[in-house]
Protein backbone atom coordinates (compact mmCIF):
# COMPACT_ATOMS: atom_id res chain seq x y z
CA UNK A 1 0.00 0.00 0.00
CA UNK A 2 1.44 3.35 -1.00
CA UNK A 3 1.89 6.46 1.10
CA UNK A 4 -1.05 8.01 -0.75
CA UNK A 5 -3.21 5.06 0.26
CA UNK A 6 -2.12 5.45 3.88
CA UNK A 7 -2.92 9.17 3.73
CA UNK A 8 -6.37 8.26 2.41
CA UNK A 9 -6.91 5.77 5.25
CA UNK A 10 -6.01 8.40 7.83
CA UNK A 11 -8.30 10.92 6.14
CA UNK A 12 -11.16 8.40 6.05
CA UNK A 13 -10.65 7.53 9.71
CA UNK A 14 -10.74 11.21 10.69
CA UNK A 15 -13.93 11.65 8.64
CA UNK A 16 -15.58 8.64 10.30
CA UNK A 17 -14.74 10.10 13.71
CA UNK A 18 -16.01 13.57 12.72
CA UNK A 19 -19.23 12.14 11.28
CA UNK A 20 -19.98 10.34 14.53
CA UNK A 21 -19.45 13.25 16.94
CA UNK A 22 -23.23 13.28 17.42
CA UNK A 23 -22.92 9.99 19.33
CA UNK A 24 -21.75 11.83 22.42
CA UNK A 25 -18.45 11.73 24.27
CA UNK A 26 -15.10 10.70 22.80
CA UNK A 27 -15.38 7.19 24.26
CA UNK A 28 -18.64 6.51 22.45
CA UNK A 29 -17.41 8.14 19.23
CA UNK A 30 -14.30 5.96 19.13
CA UNK A 31 -16.36 2.85 19.94
CA UNK A 32 -18.62 3.58 16.96
CA UNK A 33 -15.65 4.38 14.70
CA UNK A 34 -13.82 1.18 15.68
CA UNK A 35 -16.97 -0.83 15.02
CA UNK A 36 -17.25 0.78 11.58
CA UNK A 37 -13.65 -0.16 10.75
CA UNK A 38 -14.21 -3.75 11.90
CA UNK A 39 -17.31 -4.11 9.75
CA UNK A 40 -16.46 -2.20 6.59
CA UNK A 41 -12.72 -1.94 6.10
CA UNK A 42 -10.78 -4.66 4.29
CA UNK A 43 -8.29 -6.64 6.34
CA UNK A 44 -5.40 -5.01 4.48
CA UNK A 45 -6.72 -1.53 5.35
CA UNK A 46 -7.02 -2.43 9.03
CA UNK A 47 -3.56 -3.98 9.11
CA UNK A 48 -2.04 -0.92 7.45
CA UNK A 49 -3.60 1.60 9.84
CA UNK A 50 -2.72 -0.52 12.90
CA UNK A 51 0.90 -0.87 11.76
CA UNK A 52 1.12 2.86 11.14
CA UNK A 53 -0.37 3.68 14.56
CA UNK A 54 2.20 1.42 16.22
CA UNK A 55 5.04 3.06 14.25
CA UNK A 56 4.03 6.73 14.31
CA UNK A 57 1.35 7.34 16.92
CA UNK A 58 2.18 11.04 17.27
CA UNK A 59 1.11 11.58 13.65
CA UNK A 60 -2.50 10.65 14.50
CA UNK A 61 -5.13 12.54 16.49
CA UNK A 62 -5.99 11.26 19.96
CA UNK A 63 -9.42 9.96 18.83
CA UNK A 64 -7.79 8.19 15.88
CA UNK A 65 -5.24 6.52 18.18
CA UNK A 66 -8.02 5.44 20.55
CA UNK A 67 -10.11 4.07 17.67
CA UNK A 68 -7.18 2.10 16.29
CA UNK A 69 -6.31 0.74 19.73
CA UNK A 70 -9.89 -0.53 20.10
CA UNK A 71 -9.74 -2.03 16.63
CA UNK A 72 -6.45 -3.77 17.39
CA UNK A 73 -7.72 -5.09 20.73
CA UNK A 74 -10.69 -6.72 19.06
CA UNK A 75 -8.72 -8.27 16.21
Amino acid sequence: MSDQQLDNLIKMLDQIIANNRHCGNDEKVTDVAADHLRKFWARSMKQKIIAYANQSPAELSAPARSTIAKLEASS
